[in-house]
């Protein structure tokens, strides 16, 4: 029952990294131009970009080991979440 507890703390640590990121970038990324104009839409799909994001650093902070210390994968997937919507942005 420990790895069904753990591995749902997990995901919804690394949704809300996700979201988190998604948000922030989309919000303060921008000019402020930009964000007068700026839909919904675009919040839903910068926390969506987010979420894949911190599943992929996520995994990657799993392959290289890092499982000693769970803090170290939410880190390695905050990180790569802002990696990828940055690439996303096209920056």
């Amino acid at each position: 029952m420990a790895v069904l507890t753990t591995g749902m703390a997990n995901l919804l640590i690394v949704l809300a990294v996700g979201i988190a990121a998604g948000l922030a970038f989309n919000r303060y990324g921008q000019t402020w131009l930009r964000r007068q104009l700026a839909t919904r839409h675009s919040d839903v799909t910068s926390s969506l970009v987010g979420v894949a994001g911190a599943f992929i650093g996520f995994h990657v902070g799993v392959i290289l080991g890092l499982l000693p210390s769970p803090l170290m994968q939410y880190i390695t997937a905050a990180i790569c979440a802002v990696l990828v919507l940055w690439l996303w942005r096209g920056r």
